[in-house]
């Protein structure tokens, strides 16, 4: 049985502009707000970061944790988790690319720094998850499938 993605948001993320907008209610995924709601433990849970070990799908027994947020307060939410809340990190490929047209200059490595929901589905893809619904609201989602092949073969 395949754990469900957690999914940690800002409360100050503009909604308008979340890649995410219109997935609440897929049933794979639960949403939590930072900083009200308390998460549940994610020693079963990866973390998607830019300096890990590339996710492969060796790492499919483990639910997938994403952080929402602008890379500023991703920065913030990474830094608050607590020991408790012990996880895995692991990064993305670096040929992904993102078609999200970033205004921020504040990310590490702006060239690997996608839209959450182009992560997730990156990452459903590498760990053989259903994909299922996952760009469906996506404004960029073909542009995305077009930079990124390997996800439509």
């Amino acid at each position: 049985m395949t754990l469900p993605t957690i999914i940690l948001r800002h409360r100050r993320e503009n909604l308008r502009k979340c890649s995410l907008r219109g997935l609440e209610s897929h049933p794979l995924l639960h949403f939590y707000t930072y900083p009200k709601d308390p998460l549940p433990p994610l020693s079963s849970y990866i973390l998607l970061t830019l300096d890990a070990p590339v996710l492969s799908k060796e790492d499919a027994e483990y639910g997938l944790f994403l952080i929402d947020g602008t890379w500023r307060h991703s920065e913030t939410m990474f830094r608050s988790l607590s020991k408790p809340h012990l996880f895995r990190t692991r990064s993305l490929p670096p040929g992904i690319r993102t078609a999200y047209p970033r205004r921020q200059e504040d990310c590490i490595d702006p060239s690997r720094g996608l839209a959450t929901v182009e992560a997730l589905f990156a990452a459903c893809c590498i760990l053989q998850r259903p994909t299922e619904g996952i760009l469906d609201h996506y404004h960029w989602k073909d542009s995305f499938l077009k930079a990124n092949s390997m996800f439509t073969k």
